[in-house]
């Protein structure tokens, strides 16, 4: 049964009828949410729990029409999501920030796929009044575009979730003379990996920091009717382990606020995870969001610590699009099932599917489908859609591709990072010197890559383009994404043409024959020309320039060959 996501219980034939609605009859006697389908040749009988399980029967209606011609066979079809809440959060901060048709699309597309709730995590993309300095390059979103979006999502049985950070990742406020008194560490720091970063996490002990946050709230939450929000609180790596008290003092400053009264607080569950009894001390009114991903994530371990302490909690996986190019298709799948499993095995009530966008948000939006559609199907229901054939869904339920090509290369480029020896967490090594040109292909993180697997790459790539090329999609944004799927495929073509070059050298950019590198450098031109184009196809020109930046750095180090040694704080080569 090629539904997307697939019922859990179904009983239909071959014979096929008019797709004509008879009867529509609420039944409170099925679960939250839940629906049945009674198809005779008489036509279609609809029952639903509530107004959300007739509009998700009218959806899986038009999905099997969708795959007859018009009609929907006869039979019979029981119904209902095993979590209450099925989410997916869109970063709008690091840097894209969609149009509202974009979004407007996307939320439609995923209230077909019986997504209930949409979050836009931010922290500088909302145009507060009194803070221009914060959101004025960003093409940032409007009160009247939140309001009329959330209004969007309603129709849709969606709820759209305000997503403000609070603590950590504000360094796009504390950059500004204005509020960098109110940085932990205003001059910066180097984290766990080595990396140098610039001012991001708010002190806590800073009474100028509550009150900039108690603003942000007042004037963000009343523009949305649902009651929770989440307030972030993730990865304050500033915060040293003596001071971790005053994290836990400032989740409870914030869970008493007058400004979040009412509503069910949400936080990131990163900085309570190395000490379980600090679960213990979080107060009533907050529900943590477990993230992890990668498909060796603990989710069973961390969901019965969550559960044990009695502690409500969401799951949050994610697409593994980001720092990829071309996405992490299996360790997508397997998070997102593993995920789903602790879910249910541990009663979290909520499911976060999470899609980021770090590092320049270089990746097409089409890379995230995969990840996006997974992610609905085994919220809705686990044990239906564990083995779900993703290429036959999307081929039929975003692309409306009879040819089913291009879904398939959606699959193949995904897992085109699994064709190298060096794997690290989070991210796909094999466009690791996209990222960071200064690194050493070959050793550190890319030690064990050699020709011949990047001859294997380069093969994929070849093969993904024909798939592409041989693809029919009938969607109303058919050929944007075949040019975003060429795209991709091109940057990494030359990345992996780079590496090989670079491996016939010692491994740095540096002893890259200089004829060869400034070629790379005027195909690199062409494609951040095309990138500009993709770009503003769907989204707004605030963050643009700073995402083209990371490919400017690339085409610095191609031309002249001597790589910014601290370019994303990476200050030197990786260690041999």
């Amino acid at each position: 049964m090629n539904l997307l996501p697939r019922p859990r219980h179904f009983e239909l034939g071959d014979s096929l009828v008019a797709n004509d609605i008879v009867s529509e009859t609420i039944d409170a006697s099925l679960p939250a949410e839940g629906y049945e389908l009674r198809i005779g040749t008489d036509g279609v009988e609809v029952l639903g729990a509530d107004d959300a399980g007739l509009f998700y029967a009218r959806c899986t209606l038009e999905q099997l029409a969708r795959l007859h011609d018009g009609r929907v066979p006869v039979g019979t079809i029981h119904d209902h999501p095993d979590l209450p809440v099925r989410g997916v959060m869109l970063d709008i901060s690091r840097d894209k920030v969609p149009t509202m048709e974009t979004i407007s699309a996307l939320v439609d597309r995923l209230a077909s796929w019986k997504i209930n709730q949409v979050q836009l995590y931010s922290e500088h993309t909302f145009a507060y009044e009194n803070h221009p300095e914060a959101h004025g390059n960003a093409s940032p979103f409007t009160a009247d575009e939140i309001r009329a979006l959330d209004a969007f999502c309603r129709d849709r049985h969606v709820e759209l979730v305000p997503n403000q950070n609070c603590l950590g990742h504000m360094n796009r406020w504390v950059q500004h003379d204005r509020y960098r008194s109110l940085a932990l560490r205003p001059d910066g720091f180097v984290d766990q990996w080595g990396i140098v970063r610039k001012a991001m996490t708010l002190d806590p002990s800073n009474p100028g920091s509550l009150a900039l946050i108690r603003e942000l709230l007042a004037e963000l939450l009343p523009l949305f009717t649902s009651r929770r929000v989440h307030v972030g609180l993730d990865e304050a790596w500033e915060l040293p382990p003596e001071r971790l008290p005053e994290f836990l003092d400032w989740i409870a400053t914030l869970r008493s606020l007058p400004e979040l009264e009412g509503r069910e607080m949400l936080i990131w569950g990163d900085m309570l995870a190395h000490d379980d009894a600090l679960l213990g001390l979080l107060p009533a009114g907050v529900t943590v969001c477990e993230w992890g991903y990668d498909e060796w994530h603990p989710y069973d371990e961390r969901g019965r610590a969550l559960a044990k302490a009695g502690v409500p909690f969401w799951v949050a996986p994610g697409t593994s699009s980001w720092l990829s190019i071309l996405g992490r298709f299996t360790n997508a799948v397997d998070t997102c099932r593993n995920a789903a499993r602790a879910a249910l095995d541990h009663g979290a009530t909520g499911y976060l599917n999470t899609d980021w966008g770090d590092q320049g948000h270089l990746q097409q939006l089409p890379i995230s489908d995969p990840g996006f559609s997974y992610g609905a199907a085994v919220s809705w229901c686990l044990d239906a859609n564990a083995d779900i054939d993703l290429t036959a869904a999307l081929s039929a339920h975003a692309y409306d591709d009879p040819t089913g090509e291009l879904a398939a290369a959606l699959v193949l480029l995904g897992d085109a990072h699994l064709d190298v020896t060096p794997q690290f967490p989070n991210m796909s090594t094999i466009v690791l010197h996209l990222y960071f040109p200064q690194l050493t292909i070959g050793r550190g993180l890319t030690r064990g890559l050699t020709p011949e697997e990047l001859a294997g790459l380069a093969q994929r790539l070849a093969d993904a383009r024909a798939s592409v090329d041989r693809a029919a999609p009938r969607c109303a944004d058919a050929a944007l994404l075949v040019a975003e799927l060429h795209w991709s495929i091109d940057i990494v073509e030359l990345l992996t043409r780079d590496a090989l070059a670079r491996l016939d050298g010692d491994g740095t950019i540096e002893s890259v024959p200089e004829a060869t590198r400034l070629a790379f450098a005027r195909e690199l031109e062409e494609l951040t020309d095309r990138y500009r184009q993709r770009w503003l196809a769907r989204n707004r020109p605030g963050g643009l320039d700073d995402s083209v930046a990371w490919l400017e750095n690339l085409h610095a180090a191609y031309t002249t060959g001597r790589p910014d040694p601290t370019w994303g704080g990476w200050r030197v080569s990786a260690p041999s």
